[in-house]
């Protein structure tokens, strides 16, 4: 895949889909797969810089739009001079860099200055085709009715710790986890090694800053390596058992031996086990950790 900066060109014929695009929900996917029906390559956009913490950072993007099949992903940094362009403007702009044959985006994709583009203003704009998906909605019971596939309610879910309707809006039927779920990329570092100490050692990793993370608190899930994908139990937050406040990122990979230091890795959090909680001594911990690991393995049967 081909990463562009906004102001560098691409001479790649494509379809390109418009979007902010902070991973891909399923209403994201259903704009992708109709661009492929065109038998172009197909180019994406994703917006990074703005307020607040993101879904999936820039580097998690780039792998989630490389398996989904984009060929050209233009980064667009909402920081800098694009914050100000009038929505033709940044038309107009996006047409200069990509060779763009066809343009799909969605009814309530809005772009430019205050958000005063919509699709309506693009096809005026666009000398070329432009295609306009409905919104994408899906039944939720916590509410009782149906709500459009977004950021924001992927990001509420994130909030409430709930990874289960989280990833049913990120992952395509039929698809393991790795086909879009939510996920935490990050190198691994050397921590205080205690875990191995009573039989539990951790990989540790620090989040990026921009990265939303799900509530404090012991997840199962998944890692994936470099050498191989293993169940794991996920600590996200402090330790308070051995009196460490600072919130990292602390998993045991089950069946995995070796060292992983300094090796890329993704931590696929899936489900939520229990809240934070300080133990009256590493014996204490140890067995509840060897709970963990039992509805790990149960989970996975």
């Amino acid at each position: 895949m081909l990463t562009v900066a906004f102001g560098e060109r691409s001479e790649t014929p494509c379809a390109l889909v418009l979007g902010g695009f902070d991973g891909l929900h399923l209403g994201h996917r259903l704009l992708l797969e109709e661009a492929k029906k065109t038998g172009l390559p197909v180019a994406a956009t994703t917006m990074y810089g703005g307020k607040g913490r993101t879904l999936f950072t820039r580097e998690e993007r780039r792998e989630i739009f490389a398996r989904a099949g984009v060929s050209v992903l233009c980064e667009i940094d909402l920081g800098g001079e694009v914050r100000g362009l009038p929505a033709e403007a940044f038309a107009d702009e996006i047409f200069s860099l990509l060779n763009v044959q066809a343009v799909f985006c969605g009814e309530d994709f809005r772009f430019g200055k205050d958000a005063l583009g919509t699709p309506k203003l693009l096809k005026r704009c666009a000398d070329r085709p432009v295609f306009v998906q409905k919104t994408l909605k899906y039944f939720d019971e916590n509410c009782g009715r149906a709500r459009k596939y977004s950021a924001t309610a992927c990001k509420n879910y994130l909030k409430a710790g709930d990874l289960t309707r989280l990833n049913a809006c990120l992952c395509p039927p039929g698809q393991d986890i790795y086909g879009g779920a939510y996920f935490v990329r990050g190198i691994v570092e050397h921590g205080r090694q205690v875990g191995r100490t009573y039989g539990f050692p951790t990989l540790n990793l620090t989040p990026s800053p921009q990265k939303l993370l799900p509530p404090d608190g012991v997840y199962g899930g998944m890692c994936a390596t470099p050498r191989g994908d293993f169940p794991c139990i996920v600590n996200f937050g402090a330790r308070p058992t051995f009196g460490v406040a600072e919130r990292k990122i602390e998993a045991y990979l089950d069946g995995f031996s070796g060292d992983l230091y300094g090796r890329t890795v993704c931590v696929y959090p899936t489900e939520f086990f229990r809240g934070i909680e300080k133990f009256s001594s590493a014996e204490a911990l140890k067995g509840q950790l060897e709970a963990d690991i039992q509805r790990l393995r149960e989970n996975k049967r």
